[in-house]
């Protein structure tokens, strides 16, 4: 999966469900790009139970509640868990975390979260 080009969106991948559908939606963005904060700059923050909105392409709002909010080293990356069946709409939210070392961070912060409405 890669990131978006444009560090001011975040973008879903394509290879799995659409926010609201059956199985683990996964979107992805920057938390910073050249020092500046991004998309998702404040992602690490968020804790069960706040509420996170998707707008979809067909006009209509998936709205899913946080379970759990963690943060993984790259090089142990839960690929079971973001991209893994699941019998319920999920949304995994994916940016970078932890150490910076100039060039790149060294983690993955991922946020679970379960769907509760589509409007």
């Amino acid at each position: 999966m890669e990131t978006p080009a444009d560090p001011a969106v975040a973008g879903w991948f394509t290879g799995g469900p659409t926010p609201g559908a059956l199985g683990p939606a996964v979107i992805a963005g920057h938390v910073t790009w050249n020092g500046a904060r991004e998309v998702f700059y404040r992602l690490g923050s968020l804790r069960p139970g706040d509420e996170v909105t998707v707008t979809r392409k067909d006009g209509k709002t998936a709205i899913f509640t946080v379970s759990r909010v963690a943060r993984f080293s790259k090089e142990r990356f839960p690929s079971r868990a973001v991209y893994g069946r699941i019998d319920h709409a999920g949304l995994r939210l994916i940016t970078c975390g932890g150490t910076y070392d100039g060039h790149k961070y060294a983690d993955n912060v991922i946020v679970f979260a379960r769907l509760e409405a589509v409007r």
